[in-house]
């Protein structure tokens, strides 16, 4: 497993070389080619929702793919439009050698809290991966519990590495169709423009109808009493999600 210091000084050298609109392929390509080694790159997404599961993403890319995905201008999710993710994300999950969604679902959330939730649902998805593989790059400061693949936690990791960035992008465009398909079932919380988020017409949806089964309860905006009743709304089984 490569230690921490050899990665500290690519991403010394990944800052030094990045290009204004994308990431360079020199902190996977120094990983790979150093230790000839098949990479993950693990990230989630909806951490700070209000409805819906949260949901990761992990990604292994092939040597071959990197340059193509440098020229595509791969960066992190939250960083490009809602067309050009769609379109990443269809090149993104054509050119690589596996990839796999995981996630926690909101009873989970409220249950163990969102931090473990994110955890657990990137340890899903690295789990369901058919290629296994020698490393996972995990975004963020905490790496994933009990999990038996070597692995290195990154900060701003989707700013850095083209592995974490794809899976940011995978996991985005995933869970957005997602809540857009449940917004059918809850149109009082205008779920297609706020993807679960506290935007003010979703904070007016709880106000007015209270939270659903699937809104996470232990979330503040989320404790509210519909107006004009006593109840808060029973949580019901938790909905089923199929990847």
């Amino acid at each position: 497993m490569p230690e921490s210091s050899s990665i500290q000084k690519l991403k010394s050298k990944v800052q030094k070389s990045k290009i204004q609109n994308g990431i360079t392929q020199d902190f996977d390509s120094g990983l790979s080619d150093r230790y000839s080694i098949l990479i993950a790159g693990v990230d989630e997404v909806g951490r700070g929702a209000l409805f819906g599961p949260v949901v990761a993403a992990a990604v292994v890319l092939p040597p071959s793919a990197l340059k193509e995905l440098v020229a595509a201008q791969i960066r992190d999710s939250k960083k490009l439009s809602r067309d050009r993710r769609l379109k990443l994300a269809a090149h993104i999950c054509q050119v690589a050698l596996d990839w796999r969604i995981g996630f926690a679902t909101s009873a989970e959330i409220d249950r163990i809290n969102i931090l473990q939730a994110s955890l657990l649902a990137m340890k899903r998805a690295v789990l369901k991966l058919k290629i296994q593989p020698e490393l996972c790059l995990v975004d963020g400061r905490q790496p994933i519990k009990d999990l038996l693949i070597p692995q290195q936690a990154i900060v701003k990791g989707d700013e850095q590495s083209l592995a974490i960035a794809s899976a940011s992008i995978v996991a985005k465009v995933w869970r957005d169709a997602l809540i857009t398909r449940l917004a059918v079932k809850y149109p009082q919380y205008d779920l297609v423009t706020n993807k679960g988020y506290g935007t003010q017409r979703h904070i007016e949806g709880l106000q007015q109808h209270g939270p659903c089964r699937l809104h996470r309860l232990t979330f503040r905006p989320c404790q509210l009493k519909k107006v004009g009743s006593r109840e808060q709304g029973n949580r019901g089984a938790e909905e089923q999600f199929t990847h």
